[in-house]
């Protein structure tokens, strides 16, 4: 059942088997603020399970753009549009989040982003591979992120 991610009254509600429930909870609200703000979308996420479709397209993109496969299960995912972009998040147990970024119309943008919640390392899968930045936030505290540009079409 879809949760609408409340960014003043941050939960972990359906992020409690994460061992950084706390700043993963605090990261998903960050995004959810961010889209309120931007666009006026409330942020809403489901299951991993109840969306399967959504951390399938996320899991082929990884693989066929860059060889990635996650190791860490998938807890939450959410797929919308909003102002000509297709947006795919998932939120996986380690702490990552996992965003894609497709513009609708040909030849807009179109990337992948990681952000990492505070107090979990980077995972094997990612790190040989990417350079982090660190941002800060009022609801997850330090975000270390990065990001790739997508070539194939999806």
């Amino acid at each position: 059942m879809p949760y609408t991610v409340d960014f003043k009254n941050v939960s972990t509600d359906g992020l409690e088997s994460s061992p950084v429930a706390e700043t993963l909870a605090g990261l998903r609200a960050n995004e959810s603020r961010y889209f309120k703000n931007k666009y006026d979308h409330d942020f809403t996420v489901s299951p991993a399970s109840e969306v399967p479709e959504v951390v399938e397209r996320v899991s082929r993109i990884l693989k066929d753009e860059r060889d990635i496969v996650i190791a860490s299960p998938p807890l939450e995912a959410t797929s919308f549009d909003v102002d000509g972009l297709r947006m795919a998040y998932v939120f996986y147990e380690s702490g990552l989040s996992i965003n894609v970024m497709y513009s609708i119309e040909d030849g807009g943008k179109r990337a992948v982003g990681f952000k990492l919640s505070e107090g979990m390392e980077i995972p094997e899968e990612l790190a040989s591979s990417f350079k982090f930045a660190r941002q800060k936030s009022k609801l997850a505290g330090v975000i270390r992120g990065s990001y790739f540009v997508i070539k194939g079409e999806y």
